[in-house]
């Protein structure tokens, strides 16, 4: 069975590029355009692994992922953050907050999923 991985971004190219990646590797992929739509989407059902932009409007990557954290269903899922901060202040909070890696934009693809492939949840 495909494993699911939840894509928040607020650029509409960036879900694109990232769902056909994850796609072509056989994931199933749940698209959100801000954190709020992405909790929205978080119905009980098991996601393998999130990757979340920081910068969003609604609800931020940061204060997403420790909405996540406090989910008992999702505590223990993965989240990847793909963003274009690349400031050591914005890792550290990140990692604070529950975040396993930090790709920073532009990135290629296979990087991207080299770090999905080590993280995902079987």
């Amino acid at each position: 069975m495909a494993k699911t991985i939840l894509v928040v971004d607020d650029s509409a190219s960036i879900r694109q590029v990232v769902g056909i990646a994850l796609k072509g590797a056989g994931y199933d992929v749940i698209q959100a355009c801000d954190g709020k739509d992405a909790l929205g989407k978080m119905s009980g059902q098991k996601i393998n692994l999130i990757i979340s932009d920081v910068n969003m409007p609604n609800m931020d990557g940061i204060s997403f992922l420790k909405e996540v954290k406090q989910h008992p269903k999702y505590k223990f899922t993965p989240v990847i953050m793909l963003t274009t901060e690349a400031g050591q202040g914005k890792m550290a909070e990140g990692r604070a907050a529950g975040a396993k890696a930090w790709v920073v934009k532009p990135f290629q693809p296979p990087q991207m999923l080299d770090a999905v492939a080590k993280l995902v949840l079987p």
